[in-house]
């Protein structure tokens, strides 16, 4: 009796991770998710890193992102990153839920202040992660993020 609940539970879960492979590879080949995420993942880690020291940022916008930072370095992941495409995307989708999370409790310009990377990498991380409202230009002094970790940003 114990085995057939144990088999049964097995199978519910394997068939849900199955479910949950298919999901991530029509969501990462049919939009543009994880090839831009993968483009944008040295500025993406180092916007989380800035993010993370950001005193500024509530307590648990920081949590959030350290538990996002340890996702991606950790070698366990829901899918495995050696599957093409789908490998990332479960990463891509942490990072998005993670960045969304932070716009909405922190606001954009959290996000415009710290970003390392280009004016078009922002726009482009702004598309991948689906943030809400425009990326805009506010905060971009060339492509180092409009002043780094400590540049105090307005209320």
């Amino acid at each position: 009796m114990v085995w057939r609940v144990l088999i049964g539970l097995g199978l519910a879960a394997g068939l849900a991770w199955l479910l949950l492979l298919v999901v991530l590879a029509r969501a990462a080949l049919g939009a543009p998710l994880a090839r831009e995420s993968l483009r944008l993942l040295p500025d993406v880690l180092r916007l989380l890193r800035r993010l993370v020291t950001d005193r500024a940022l509530p307590w648990g916008v920081r949590v959030r992102l350290l538990l996002a930072l340890a996702y991606l370095a950790s070698p366990l992941d829901l899918v495995p990153d050696f599957l093409p495409v789908i490998g990332f995307a479960d990463d891509a989708i942490v990072v998005a839920a993670v960045l969304r999370s932070v716009v909405r409790r922190a606001g954009p310009q959290a996000v415009r202040d710290h970003w390392p990377g280009t004016p078009a990498g922002l726009e482009a991380l702004w598309r991948a992660a689906r943030l809400p409202g425009q990326p805009g230009e506010a905060g971009l002094a060339g492509g180092d993020g409009g002043g780094g970790a400590g540049a105090p940003r307005p209320r």
